[in-house]
């Protein structure tokens, strides 16, 4: 896609739009949380911090979405109790607020963790789903981070190769069948990208 820029964060105008996209790709695993789409995309587009990503801008328009977490902080890192309470309501919010925490994941100080990779379905198949993943790595190298880990499920093959053709090594598999009604997979794969020392 030649006219396409690739640049980190966005303008809070986008915020509705990037967390439209968002949903489209991850909603299934946020469903049992928040069953309603509408309420999803409200929560998200509200509680994304822009800065812990990179976006890929045609015409325009966010196209695709590299998210990530660092000791600083992540693109979701909004998403609090006090505020499921206030869009779901108590019950429905602590509910949610459980069924998110198996979701959670802390980084090392020296690791980032990839927040996941999220291009438009008309634009997949231009690269750059690749292009945002060598940005990652790119901005972590030059803040001294030692590894970019991420977690691929093993219902996403076409993620897992992508990883597998940049360097990321699978360092433990985790199965749980018994969590697919609740989260939409019964297994994920955790993958290092170990950053060279100049």
């Amino acid at each position: 896609m030649d006219n396409s820029m690739i640049q980190q964060g966005w303008h809070a105008s986008h915020a509705l739009a990037v967390a439209s996209l968002y949903e489209n790709a991850f909603g299934h695993k946020f469903k049992a949380a928040i069953p309603s789409k509408a309420q999803r995309i409200h929560l998200l587009a509200e509680s994304f911090h822009p800065d812990f990503s990179f976006v890929v801008i045609a015409n325009g328009k966010i196209v695709g979405i590299a998210g990530y977490q660092t000791a600083q902080g992540s693109l979701t890192g909004g998403i609090t109790l006090r505020r499921l309470w206030r869009v779901l309501g108590f019950w429905r919010g602590t509910w949610a607020a459980a069924v998110l925490s198996l979701f959670e994941r802390k980084p090392d100080p020296k690791e980032l963790i990839m927040d996941g990779i999220v291009v438009d379905p008309a634009c997949r198949g231009l690269g750059l789903g690749s292009k945002l993943l060598s940005h990652i790595i790119t901005y972590a190298s030059e803040n001294q981070y030692q590894k970019v880990r991420l977690d691929v499920i093993d219902s996403n093959p076409r993620a897992r190769k992508l990883y597998d053709e940049k360097g990321f090594l699978p360092v433990r598999t985790d199965r749980f069948p018994y969590l697919k009604w609740l989260v939409g997979f019964s297994g994920s794969t955790t993958m290092i990208y170990q950053i060279q020392a100049d």
